[in-house]
């Protein structure tokens, strides 16, 4: 083994050249002082290493994968919580296109009724880049209601819900003349898109100083930009020019059709949260973990005042904020509570259909990216997807978390959340436990292997005879410890026969 001879480069994992499975306790690092680090703390063998010791896992945040990620070499049995480019996924606009991409290569290879399995995501513009065409769109359909949200921020900031012209024009005003300081970039998109779909480098900007109140449209005067103009051209422009840098947006939106049917339960809208985990991207392998929640608005919903963020926006981090929230009781369900209330409700079969079309949703939207994506083998990543229900009981893809919150509301999350993570690091191994022939660790069930899963052991049946169920239980009885123990001790028996 040799390290590369670039000071700037750091390397991890490499001391005394162990191998992974001789290893007698894992290096762990991580910044994020939640859930997390208590579970990494009481976890068997695992040892802390703080400042820049080195690390055999982290649990990094993204902008240290920005910064350091093509600058560190790791040895073989180093893991990182984050994919190199996970933003194809997990930001608003990049997730869209790629989604929209998909959808036409199926089409293509395997004709409209298959391309239509991706239509679970509500329509969708980028904004200012497609700002004409979202002109067009919402002029064939005046009163509907639009949401505007910031493509790279979350926990609800910058929102805002619209159904006049003259309000995405307050906003385009209020974002054109505002010049080019403090500004982050967005990540320059991977160039490995076999598709040529995407441009190498970043599309948008965005601000660090903070933004307007939410659903406040910021009503500054300021000088208009053409917003027809492509990104590329308007980088080129702005590397000739000062005087062009005033004219570049600071800000990338996405403007989306609002989903306004909403199933409600007590008359309040919920959305969920749902946890996948991708060990790889190629071949794609991915976990569904059974547990998640319904998060809830605090006020009932309707239609007649879209300014009211407690109405419309089921972020914790909002509806906290409102005057009669409680903490001990908060707005969240647990998924089988959920699943079956809507049983009860609706009958087992409809919830069957509802809970294998998010399936879908999973399963399409990471086939979306699964050829940008740079699949490298020391990276994992903990999806946090948001779904939204309507009353005819059709799911949509709201959005798609790298970062889901790890950080507990009350107890019962702190629970949820501290099984989750310790599941994660079982099916991760830093240990190398496993065979790698699992289809359930814990709470995640294997969900798609190079290929669906299913429940029943032995060779898939494919052949369209209706036998295949997916090895998907999302909010189905999760008894995780008594599975792990059945587990280990199995792995445990194996291994001594074998020695």
């Amino acid at each position: 083994m040799s390290r590369p001879k670039n000071q700037n480069y750091k390397g991890h994992g490499l001391s005394k050249g162990k191998e992974r499975e001789q290893r007698a306790s894992i290096r762990f690092k991580t910044t994020l002082m939640n859930t997390l680090m208590d579970v990494l703390r009481n976890r068997p063998g695992w040892v802390e290493v703080k400042d820049e010791g080195e690390w055999d896992f982290y649990w990094c945040d993204v902008s240290w994968l920005r910064e350091n990620f093509d600058h560190t070499y790791m040895d073989e049995h180093v893991r990182i919580s984050h994919f190199r480019n996970h933003y194809e996924l997990t930001r608003k606009n990049y997730m869209v296109k790629n989604l929209k991409r998909f959808r036409k290569q199926l089409e293509r290879e395997a004709g409209k009724l298959e391309a239509a399995k991706c239509d679970f995501f509500p329509k969708t513009f980028e904004m200012p880049c497609e700002y004409h065409l979202f002109v067009e769109e919402f002029r064939k359909n005046p009163g509907i209601t639009w949401i505007m949200k910031p493509v790279a921020r979350s926990q609800g900031k910058g929102i805002f819900l619209f159904r006049r012209l003259k309000d995405i024009m307050d906003w385009r005003k209020g974002n054109a003349g505002k010049k080019l300081t403090s500004l982050e970039a967005q990540p320059a998109r991977s160039t490995a898109n076999p598709s040529g779909s995407h441009s190498s480098v970043a599309l948008c900007n965005h601000r660090r100083h903070p933004s307007p109140g939410l659903f406040q449209l910021p009503q500054r005067l300021a000088t208009t930009i053409l917003l027809s103009v492509s990104v590329d051209v308007v980088l080129q422009d702005a590397r000739s020019s000062d005087d062009q840098k005033e004219d570049i947006p600071v800000e990338n939106y996405v403007a989306q059709r609002y989903i306004e049917n909403p199933y409600l339960i007590g008359g309040r809208k919920f959305d969920l949260r749902v946890y996948v985990l991708v060990m790889s991207y190629i071949p794609l392998r991915a976990w569904l973990y059974r547990d998640g929640f319904a998060r809830f608005s605090n006020t009932r919903f309707t239609l007649s005042s879209i300014d009211d963020q407690y109405v419309h926006l089921t972020n914790v981090a909002v509806q906290k904020t409102s005057p009669d929230y409680h903490p001990k009781k908060g707005c969240k369900w647990m998924l089988q509570r959920f699943r079956q209330y809507l049983a009860s409700k609706h009958g087992p079969e409809a919830v069957e259909t509802l809970f294998s079309d998010m399936d879908n949703i999973f399963i399409r939207s990471l086939q979306s990216v699964q050829k940008v994506i740079i699949s490298d083998k020391h990276c994992f990543e903990l999806y946090g997807y948001d779904i939204l229900i309507d009353q005819d009981l059709k799911p949509w893809l709201l959005e798609v978390n790298a970062s889901p919150s790890l950080t507990a509301s009350s107890q019962e999350d702190y629970e949820l959340k501290t099984c989750l993570l310790e599941d994660t690091l079982h099916v991760v191994d830093m240990e190398a436990r496993l065979t790698g022939r699992e289809k359930r660790v814990g709470g995640f069930d294997l969900m798609w292997n190079d290929g669906p899963v299913s429940r029943e052991e032995g060779p898939p049946d494919l052949s369209g005879m209706g036998n295949f169920v997916t090895n998907t239980h999302l909010g189905c009885v999760n008894d995780r410890k008594k599975q792990l123990r059945q587990l280990f001790r199995s792995l445990q028996g194996q291994k001594k026969a074998s020695s």
